[in-house]
């Protein structure tokens, strides 16, 4: 069975985890939790590939090039999650499962961040659930392909 490809796409400002807010966002910085990636996705048979950009337009580019490449997409858009149509619209043109991941949950959060473009064409949400949440994602991921 080949190996199923992953993109793993990280927005603004999560390049300073660790340092920003650790009491919302948690100690584990971008790179821990590219490594739990990388551990999790080997045992599933997943390959993954990991970015992060602070510019909106990069990560429309690196979505609208994962078509007919990525076999899923695993997307913390940070606060782009809340204003971006332009990554919203982009989603819309790839034909693969993506799971929305946000460290802590917005919800329990300022009322601004309840509502997630992203969410509206996301196949699946974990929020809260910090590092772990991007394991989760990958896991789940295997579940959908497991069952099909």
């Amino acid at each position: 069975m080949p190996r199923k490809k992953i993109l793993i796409l990280n927005g603004p400002n999560l390049n300073m985890l660790g340092i920003r807010e650790p009491a919302i966002y948690g100690r584990d910085t971008l790179d821990d939790i590219k490594r739990l990636c990388r551990d999790t996705a080997k045992p599933l048979m997943m390959s993954i590939d990991f970015k992060q950009s602070n510019h909106e337009g990069q990560l429309v580019t690196w979505i609208q090039k994962a078509r007919g490449k990525a076999d899923a997409l695993i997307l913390n858009a940070g606060a782009y999650t809340h204003t971006s149509l332009a990554i919203h619209d982009a989603l819309k043109l790839i034909d693969v499962p993506i799971i929305e991941v946000h460290l802590s949950d917005p919800e329990q959060r300022e009322s601004f961040r309840h509502f997630s473009y992203v969410g509206l064409v996301a196949h699946h949400v974990i929020k809260g659930k910090g590092a772990a949440g991007y394991a989760e994602a990958l896991t789940y991921l295997s579940h959908i392909w497991q069952k099909s």
